[in-house]
């Protein structure tokens, strides 16, 4: 097939994690952001080799599982979900099958899965969100909501979203409706020209606060954004949240990047973060926090990961990548002490609090490159905890701590597809899978929670290249 070239086809071999194949006689084209066993339309985009990817133009047929109606008026053009027209045991199903395949092929030897979990709520379980100022399509009026699947620029409008809590939406609806009828514009991304830019949401599950955070650049004259957002916070205040309004905040960043940077922030009303609940424990949630969006299936996922931890009195544990702390302090009850290393000083700054706030003094936290910090920690491990962005674990820091030699590392991974680079690297060095499980911390969406549990054996080879 030629770049450029369309044709139709069925899905009818899935990847993970957003990808399928159509089964063609000359190939397979490798086709993004589909569904098995739809009929689509698509372009090919790549073509090399007698391989070929494609992205999807239209849907000329739903696959058999697709039987559920979509609420959702952004369904298919929003960046967010794929999986809005399937029952959700079909997709749960779905998700079993290809993380169970996948971690079988990357594994390569028995070990004990233990399935998947379900989340306890299908919708309306985000609790956070990040929406973004700009059109459309090219001068188009303003909107507000999520990128256009395929697109750094087009933007969707999401006020009838899903995922979230009617909450969310009526704040992002009320929040479009006043700045459009001011005509305040939104900062376009290529001249850097333009006031708009983010509106932060997070609306906590279970002690149900609200925190809303206006994001802009600073080209507004000083008495005329002052005026702005007095009404804009007065427009809020006004309205009929079912959470409480917890706080109002303003962030102005002058960054290039597309991208929330906080360069100054101010409280226009109430305060800078709110509380949540999770496992008995009370965090304090700013904007800019890390916190798991899934607050119910964060608490099957940490149950889980505790599972695997094991016996851990008298026990030293490093939570490497340890965000705002959570793994940490959970697993602080019984063991001698943690460690967490975290390259965001702003999530360490927090998770310091958070352990003060509920009494867990057996914790340690560090700002730094876990990279960096392994040669400066003191204590040696006798567990190890890994949960990792998106890209995994830095190479060079795998083999550092493999190092350490302990007999357990738990691994949680947000995408999979990064575990299987790490885990021919920690099975290179003597660790090997031997329980594993998913947690579906993201319904209508390709995204799957993995646990893993590795277990040291002697490694294959004396040496380990650093």
């Amino acid at each position: 097939m030629k770049k450029g070239e369309e044709a139709r086809g069925i899905i009818t071999e899935y990847r993970f994690p957003d990808r399928g194949y159509i089964l063609r006689e000359d190939g397979k084209v490798l086709i993004k952001h589909a569904v098995p066993g739809r009929e689509v339309l698509y372009r090919v985009t790549k073509a090399r080799k007698g391989n070929a990817e494609g992205r999807v133009l239209e849907t000329l047929a739903p696959g058999a599982c697709e039987r559920r109606e979509s609420l959702c008026p952004a369904v298919g053009v929003c960046g967010g979900c794929l999986y809005q027209t399937l029952p959700y045991a079909e997709e749960l199903k779905l998700k079993e099958q290809l993380l169970q395949r996948l971690l079988g092929e990357a594994i390569g030897e028995d070990f004990l899965w233990e399935g998947l979990t379900a989340s306890p709520c299908e919708n309306a379980y985000r609790m956070k969100m990040e929406y973004s100022f700009g059109d459309a399509y090219r001068d188009g009026p303003l909107t507000l909501g999520m990128h256009k699947r395929g697109s750094h620029y087009d933007i969707v409008e999401t006020d009838r979203c899903e995922l979230v809590h009617e909450d969310l939406n009526l704040a992002l609806r009320e929040t479009l409706r006043f700045f459009r009828e001011r005509k305040v514009p939104f900062y376009h991304k290529l001249r850097h020209e333009g006031y708009l830019r983010f509106l932060l949401a997070r609306r906590g599950t279970h002690r149900k606060e609200l925190l809303l955070d206006l994001v802009t650049s600073s080209q507004l004259p000083t008495e005329e954004e002052r005026e702005l957002l007095r009404a804009w916070r007065e427009l809020i205040c006004s309205l009929p949240f079912e959470a409480s309004l917890k706080g109002l905040l303003h962030t102005v960043t002058d960054s290039v990047a597309d991208a929330v940077k906080n360069e100054r922030t101010e409280v226009l009303f109430g305060e800078a973060q709110f509380e949540e609940e999770l496992s008995g424990l009370r965090f304090a949630i700013t904007p800019f926090s890390f916190f798991q969006n899934n607050a119910d299936g964060a608490e099957l996922l940490y149950e889980k990961v505790g599972q695997y931890v094991g016996e851990t009195g008298g026990k030293v544990v490093f939570d490497l990548y340890s965000g705002t702390g959570t793994i940490a302090q959970l697993v602080a009850k019984h063991a001698e002490r943690t460690v967490g290393v975290e390259l965001i000083e702003e999530a360490v700054i927090a998770a310091r609090e958070n352990a003060a706030r509920n009494g867990v003094q057996n914790c340690r936290f560090i700002a730094g490159d876990v990279l960096k910090v392994l040669d400066e920690i003191e204590e040696k491990p006798d567990i190890i905890i890994l949960d990792p962005p998106r890209e995994g674990v830095n190479p060079k820091a795998l083999r550092k701590l493999i190092r350490y030699g302990v007999p357990r590392i738990i691994y949680v991974s947000c995408k999979p597809s990064s575990l299987v680079t790490d885990l021919e690297i920690l099975r290179e060095g003597g660790y090997h899978t031997t329980r594993a499980a998913g947690v579906d911390m993201f319904p209508r969406t390709p995204g799957v929670e993995a646990v893993l549990l590795l277990e040291r054996r002697e490694p294959a080879s004396d040496e380990m290249t650093i």
